[in-house]
């Protein structure tokens, strides 16, 4: 098996690339750590990979919202080649702060047989400040509802940590969470320790933010394309749980399978 190439993706403000690269590379895949001026000024080279991933953390501080100027830069000089890109028989990670880029350039709900949302207007979606009005982080629990959702294969429940402050997802459509249910785009919805999704908002600290439908991540209609707030990165080794040796974890973390996905699929 040829191991699939990821491009992890990173700006001015990116922080969690190198855990990120880690473990796309623990899951068997080969890894380049690319700066967007690098990619902006060679955009043909996204062409080389099978794997896109844009990682968490404050690109460009966060100056006017999180992921508002790396979206309108992916807008502006790479939308041809991203086009391209998403167009093939590729994947797409957005993580925590990836996810609101996903999400502000558009790409992110997706819309079937398009590269972009080009029939949803994005700015009746977004990711705003948690109704806590200040940066959070801990441990969540996830359910998830998407059958389609490549990286979330197998994947039934899972426990992941957060650390954000503009992880609310709002709509101006009140319909369009059920829209995504239909189409198999709701990933992830925060949850209850026994794993029960529900459309009431779950209160702190089950929800962490207030997200509407609890909505922790989600997929585009191919199931191709993931944006979610959780760090899975940050969840690789069971040794990485705040309570491994209470709950006696060993092995692997449970966010290591959503790499290990993103791998397997082009091994099928």
């Amino acid at each position: 098996m040829t191991s699939p190439r990821v491009c992890v993706l990173r700006a001015p403000g990116t922080n969690c690339d190198p855990e990120t690269c880690y473990a796309f590379e623990l899951a068997g895949a080969k890894v380049d750590n690319v700066h967007l001026f690098e990619l902006a000024k060679h955009p043909e080279r996204l062409k080389d990979y099978q794997i896109l991933c844009i990682p968490g953390g404050f690109s460009y501080g966060d100056d006017i919202g999180a992921g508002v100027i790396f979206a309108g830069q992916l807008r502006r000089q790479l939308d041809e080649m991203l086009h391209d890109f998403l167009d093939r028989d590729t994947l797409t990670l957005g993580i925590c702060n990836g996810f609101q880029v996903l999400m502000k350039a558009g790409i992110l709900p997706g819309s079937e047989g398009k590269s972009t949302s080009e029939d949803i207007d994005h700015r009746q979606v977004t990711l705003t400040w948690n109704d806590n009005g200040k940066y959070t982080a801990r441990w969540v629990n996830l359910v998830c509802d998407s059958s389609k959702s490549v990286f979330l294969k197998g994947i039934d429940t899972i426990e992941l940590p957060i650390a954000h402050a503009e992880g609310k997802l709002c709509v101006s459509d009140q319909s369009l969470p059920e829209k995504w249910e239909k189409s198999g785009q709701l990933g992830l919805r925060y949850c209850d320790a026994s794993g029960q999704a529900t459309d009431k908002v779950l209160s702190e600290p089950m929800n962490p933010n207030g997200s509407i439908a609890n909505i922790a991540g989600l997929s585009d209609p191919t199931g191709r394309v993931l944006g979610l707030m959780p760090h899975p990165e940050r969840f690789l080794k069971a040794t990485h749980h705040p309570q491994w040796t209470r709950n006696n974890l060993t092995g692997k973390g449970d966010g290591l399978k959503i790499f290990e996905n993103a791998v397997n699929y082009f091994s099928a």
